[in-house]
């Protein structure tokens, strides 16, 4: 059970408040940091590293934060920082993943519910095989293989769905249906279990004295069994995707959704909202705790970028609502005095965004 201490504290990590939670932890020292929250169950570490806070992330391991609990999925912050040092390049590496190996080594080891571990999402991107090497695999090319094919949908499941678009804020969670750890669980059970049978019949044929050659008919059925196998993994995998496909098409549909609905809420004139103060939290941010370009993506979502015309016609309608003058106008006199900086601070840097993007499409 999560205490109102632990509240206060989850809030403070989510906010990047920095300094509050500084305080706060000085404060309360009998507060643990090692809890979990939300539908994921994610401690503050996950969340930290999830919104690439390297300075709350250094702070909780200081406050004794552990570098091996788990969430849902059995991810370690450590899996988390890996994946967002894998999207956002070396900066993040540094940030992130290095202050959590040295507080803990063991944890570059540390396997999720799929059998992954951080250290493998660095090393296997390195080493994609060709395609073309896939035909009739040997057993260690099947193993690989099946490695591979966790490996993939574990970029899809963390850089994605648990990266910038979080299904988690417009889709219920359905416990029903079968997630990605637990699709890997069972055909990693099911695979090992092949092996273990194969290995038992093995040593009945050693039972008699004296190895016993197959036949080519048992030859013939092990090469067929081991196509249908991997046949129908690659069935499941690709329906997994076409799965995850729209469940994230559903959801950046939402974001987008929602960012429409907020601006017209916030923005125009005679709406309820228009005497409200507002601060940073209540401005309609496309993204609200991504990067500038994670915004843009969300306000261009649907827009074809080939047609010219359309694309441009939306960079400047968005170009219009973000202009830090024309912004100030609409809003300036009801922003919270505490937020009003970094409101205007990020409507600027946004705005910029969207004026290099009208000026690559004149040049």
């Amino acid at each position: 059970m999560v205490s109102r201490k632990q509240k206060r504290l989850w809030k403070y990590v989510e906010e990047g408040s920095l300094l509050k939670l500084k305080s706060y932890l000085k404060k309360h020292r009998d507060v643990s940091v090692n809890f979990t929250q939300g539908k994921r169950e994610r401690s503050p570490l996950h969340l930290a590293c999830y919104l690439g806070d390297d300075a709350v992330l250094r702070l909780l391991l200081k406050h004794g934060a552990d570098v091996l609990q788990r969430d849902r999925k059995g991810d370690t912050a450590l899996h988390t920082a890996v994946t967002r040092a894998l999207k956002y390049g070396k900066t993040t590496y540094n940030d992130l993943v290095v202050p959590l190996t040295k507080s803990c080594p063991e944890a570059i080891g540390a396997p999720n519910k799929a059998g992954v571990t951080p250290e493998d999402l660095l090393k296997w991107l390195k080493q994609k095989e060709p395609a073309g090497n896939m035909s009739r695999p040997s057993e260690v090319d099947a193993e690989k293989e099946w490695l591979e094919k966790l490996f993939g949908e574990c970029e899809d499941e963390f850089c994605e769905t648990f990266g910038v678009y979080d299904a988690d804020d417009f889709l219920p969670l359905d416990d029903d249906e079968e997630d990605f750890g637990d699709w890997a669980d069972r055909i990693r059970k099911e695979y090992f279990d092949k092996k273990h049978a194969e290995a038992q019949r093995l040593a009945a044929s050693f039972s008699s004295g004296g190895k016993r050659k197959k036949t080519r008919h048992e030859r013939e059925q092990e090469q067929e069994s081991n196509k249908e196998l991997h046949e129908r993994l690659q069935r499941e995998h690709e329906e997994y995707l076409a799965r995850a496909a729209r469940k994230e098409e559903e959801t950046r549909r939402g974001k987008k959704r929602r960012y429409e609905e907020g601006c017209a809420a916030t923005f125009h004139a005679g709406s309820s909202a228009s005497s409200k103060k507002l601060s940073y939290s209540d401005i309609p941010w496309p993204a609200p705790r991504g990067t500038v370009q994670e915004m843009v993506d969300v306000m261009l979502h649907g827009v074809d970028r080939k047609d010219v015309s359309v694309f441009r016609k939306t960079l400047l309608k968005q170009q219009a609502l973000w202009h830090p003058d024309k912004f100030a106008q609409r809003c300036e006199a009801r922003l919270e005095e505490k937020d009003k900086q970094r409101i205007l601070e990020t409507v600027t840097t946004l705005s910029q965004e969207l004026n290099r993007l009208v000026q690559s499409l004149r040049g």
